[in-house]
């Protein structure tokens, strides 16, 4: 398992006092706001504050003191601890756990591996079968059972075939 996940990407400066807009890559936003502090390019940085926007998440960061800091972190990943993190809940998963499990076919065959998670009104997971890769929208009835600890995904033969896009 990853020691640190990614939270969020930062989008661009806000305002003129060192702001940052981040696109958050979590559930939602408001899981920000327990977090005391973030990593950026292994570096730790210190949360001062946390507002909300449509789809965004407003940080003031300790040691950004204005647009012209805060341009240098455009493009830059937020990271944090594993051990920080949030229980993602009953039958939910961190994207950096489900990276590199191993398809399966409820009768068995192995498809391929997961190598990739869109976010999309419905999740899209690709899989690499064989050096080709195939997208199907993780929606109920297609996958039928995750194991975590296994690195395993499996799902039902014939409603995989009905969506996967080869």
């Amino acid at each position: 398992m990853e020691k640190n996940l990614t939270v969020g990407l930062i989008v661009k400066p806000q305002g003129i006092r060192g702001e940052v807009k981040v696109k958050p890559y979590t559930d939602g936003a408001e899981s920000f706001r327990g977090l005391k502090r973030v990593f950026i390019d292994g570096e730790e940085v210190k949360i001062l504050s946390v507002r909300f926007g449509a789809d965004a998440v407003f940080l003031g960061l300790k040691g950004v003191p204005d647009r012209n800091a805060a341009e240098l972190l455009r493009g830059k990943e937020l990271t944090i601890p594993r051990e920080e993190a949030p229980d993602p809940g009953e039958g939910r998963y961190y994207i950096a756990d489900l990276l590199g499990c191993e398809v399966f076919s409820d009768a068995g065959a192995r498809l391929g591996v997961l190598t990739d998670i869109r976010h999309a009104a419905t999740d899209i997971y690709t899989v690499d079968m064989d050096g080709k890769e195939v997208l199907f929208p993780a929606v109920k009835g297609v996958i039928t059972e995750i194991d975590v600890s296994a690195k395993r995904i499996t799902v039902d033969e014939k409603r995989f075939k009905e969506v996967a896009v080869l």
